[in-house]
This record gives C-alpha cells, sequence and structure tokens, in this order.
C-alpha cells in the first residue's frame, strides 16, 4: 500500500502539485511519508487521493497517465520476476502472485485457451465497490501491459479491454491501453491474442532491463517546482525509453496539453521536442555502444529506427562519429 501511495504522490509532483496541500485535502498525515511504520491509509483516504491528485493535476485520466510513467517501476518488477520465469505465463503467475506487494485492494486472475490468454482484476474483498476501485485498476492494466512489453520486448497490443463503465475519453484510452476499451458489467480485464502462455523470455531481456535501471538510477530525483520543463520531458523520455522514445502527442497526452501547447513552453526555454528526443537518444545509444553487449541492429531497433542506416547517420550527426569509430575510440 505505501509504495502505491509515494508513487501516486510522487507522480502528482511530477504534475507541479503541491505534496503538501495534496495530502492534507485527502486526510493523510504530514508524517505518513516519512514515517516507515505509519499506519496503512484506509480505504476512503486513498480514494480521497486519487481523486485530489486528478483533480490538483487537473487530469480527468491521472491514473492512465501515472501507469505510462510507471514504465520503470515496471521493468523493475519484471527483472525480479524473469530470474524464475521461463516462459511468459510463468512470469504473468507469478506476477499475480505478487499483486498484494502492490496493492491490498485487488488481485488478478489468469486465463489462458488456445488462442488467447485472459487477465481479469478483481476486488480483494466482496465489500469494495469495482467502480471506486477504477484509478487503481486502470493503473494496473497499463502496468500489465507494459510488463508484458518488458518480457517480450515488443510492444503488445491487447485483443480487447474491458471496463465497467463508459469511458470520458475513448481516444486517450486507446492511445495508452493500446485497444479501445469496451464496457463489462463489473469488469477490469484484458485479453492478449496469440500463443503467449508458452512464449519463452528472451534470457538477454534481463541484462538489457538492467542497463535501462541502471540509467534510470543515475537521473535526479524531479523537482517539478523548480525544475525545466525541458528537465521534466527530457526525465520522462529517458525512463520510458526501453521500446523507443515517446512522441510528443504521447508526452504532451501525459503532461495533459495539446501538443501545440507543449511545444510553445518549450519555445520560451529555448528548445524545441525535438531537441529533447535526440539528446535522450544520443544519450542512451552512447550507452548501448559503450557497454558492447548490443549489436548495431539491435540498438537501432529499441531507439526507434527502422533500419541500422538510419541510426548511423543520426548518431554520426549527434557526435560526429559513425557508431563502430565510436565504440573504438571508448
Amino acid at each position: 500500500m505505501k509504495e502505491l501511495v509515494n508513487n501516486i504522490i510522487a507522480y502528482a509532483v511530477q504534475r507541479d502539485v503541491n505534496a503538501a496541500q495534496l495530502c492534507k485535502l485527502s486526510g493523510i498525515p504530514s508524517t505518513y511519508l516519512k514515517n516507515p511504520n505509519s499506519a496503512p491509509l484506509t480505504h476512503q483516504q486513498l480514494h480521497h487521493l486519487w481523486k485530489n491528485a486528478a483533480h490538483l493535476a487537473n487530469d480527468p485520466l491521472f491514473s492512465l497517465h501515472m501507469g505510462e510513467s510507471l514504465r520503470a517501476s515496471a521493468l523493475g518488477i519484471v527483472g525480479h520476476i524473469i530470474q524464475s520465469s521461463a516462459t511468459v505465463g510463468e512470469a504473468l503467475t507469478h506476477a499475480a502472485a505478487l499483486v498484494h506487494l502492490f496493492t491490498d485492494q485487488a488481485s488478478m486472475s489468469l486465463r489462458q485457451d488456445k488462442n488467447s490468454t485472459h487477465i481479469t482484476l478483481l476486488p480483494a474483498t466482496k465489500q469494495q465497490s469495482s467502480n471506486d476501485l477504477g484509478s487503481l485498476m486502470e493503473l494496473l492494466l497499463v502496468i500489465t501491459i507494459h510488463e508484458l512489453d518488458g518480457l517480450m520486448l515488443k510492444k503488445i497490443v491487447p485483443q480487447s479491454v474491458f471496463l465497467p463503465y463508459k469511458v470520458s475519453d475513448p481516444e486517450e484510452y486507446e492511445r495508452v491501453l493500446r485497444c479501445r476499451p469496451v464496457k463489462s458489467s463489473g469488469k477490469y480485464g484484458l485479453t492478449i491474442p496469440g500463443p503467449l502462455w508458452d512464449e519463452p523470455i528472451l534470457t538477454a531481456n534481463y541484462e538489457l532491463q538492467e542497463l535501462f535501471l541502471k540509467k534510470i538510477k543515475r537521473l535526479a530525483k524531479p523537482a517539478a517546482r523548480t525544475s525545466t520543463l525541458q528537465t521534466r520531458i527530457y526525465n520522462y523520455l529517458l525512463a520510458n525509453a526501453y521500446l523507443g522514445v515517446s512522441s510528443l502527442d504521447d508526452i504532451a497526452a501525459n503532461f495533459n496539453v495539446s501538443p501545440r501547447s507543449l511545444q510553445r513552453q518549450l519555445k520560451k526555454e529555448g528548445f524545441t521536442f525535438q531537441q529533447i528526443a535526440d539528446e535522450v537518444k544520443r544519450s542512451l545509444a552512447e550507452q548501448y555502444i559503450s557497454s558492447g553487449n548490443f549489436e548495431l541492429k539491435d540498438i537501432s531497433w529499441m531507439l526507434g529506427y527502422n533500419e541500422p542506416s538510419a541510426f548511423s547517420r543520426a548518431f554520426k550527426r549527434w557526435t560526429g562519429k559513425a557508431p563502430g569509430h565510436y565504440q573504438e575510440a571508448g
């Protein structure tokens, strides 16, 4: 529970929300975050925390966007699961058993048939209303999709996503969940097509994820009220770059502004989005090449280039050197 609360508040701070004000409005004691022995929040306090965070961030889809921002955390979970799993089915089974470490309000059930894998999220107790857990369940759905991304090292597109209510912004839900959700009475879940269950987990995944996590850990903790928009976008792109650098539209949606408004704010700071994205790609490319663990074609793919030649041209533009010469010089 505490990890979940910490993540909610941390993401709210990234969205320019004052943590002290958020806690006060939600009835959370000022000592809660600093005291490791603090009593767990009540379900009502957690509900108010979600509601107030969305209100103060001016983002009705706060939980959905938070799920996107937690890719780094999801990768950390995946890294531990991979060490004891040989297939995606085993990894999902272990993940379902570990949900309680993240929250005590929900559980996960799995069902696999010949053509697809079905993942359902349920309230932990019958006394809880599934609708009251909407923010939490949406967060878990997004994290689950990203967790599968980490296991497979490719973007997973659900065949269907189920929510027990009609969403207010179906286009944005479709962007984040990669599938437009349908209303299903009392049900949160998703269906992944294909024979996913017996898919082997590539042994290189864990090494790759460790590389990302080491990079992320070296980032300064974001101070939303003192950092520039450029810095916040750079940190977000870097922390979420394990399957390519996010687009301008994706970043604008996560920051709850229009692409044009985001570009306008960046222009005031003397930057463009493309400049920031290129700097992130350069930083990651230099680390991948210096590690000596990846072939050029793999680095190209991880950074979102369809052809190694396109990546080589971009890298030479950034550094003045071809990737091979850069590695030799290092």
